[in-house]
């Protein structure tokens, strides 16, 4: 969960501090796993969500993976998991200060991919 005294602006941990192309692979590294990108987009765009929601928001993830992936996410600061509920078992998950300031870099992928790219011929799929 998100600490309410906690600096927003706390810089993320850094794997590979004084190169000049370090903060280029570290935000990779955060976000550059096949479906990381898509599950920020989707709670950026969705607000707060419970897993089957962002399992059916995240078209073609598994629940194992969509479970791997958020979790690996929440542990780089990037999403809050957060139990609403113990029976039925219930949970919430949101983006934190972090992952919220990744909208930017997120609608810049997604503009450059509606300018750049095109659909394989005979597939249509919705934006």
């Amino acid at each position: 969960m998100d600490d309410p005294n906690a600096d927003p602006y706390e810089r993320l941990e850094v794997w590979c501090a004084g190169e000049e192309w370090c903060p280029v692979t570290t935000t990779a590294t955060l976000i550059g796993k096949k479906w990381h990108p898509v599950i920020v987009h989707r709670l950026l765009e969705n607000g707060p969500s419970g897993f089957n929601e962002l399992q059916e928001d995240v078209d073609g993830i598994s629940s194992k993976v969509l479970s791997d992936s958020l979790e690996d996410l929440e542990e780089n600061g990037l999403v809050n998991r957060e139990i609403i509920s113990e029976k039925p078992f219930r949970v919430n998950y949101s983006l934190t200060d972090h992952g919220e300031s990744l909208r930017p870099v997120i609608h810049a992928m997604r503009d450059w991919g509606k300018q750049y790219l095109t659909e394989p011929e005979g597939e249509e799929h919705s934006t």
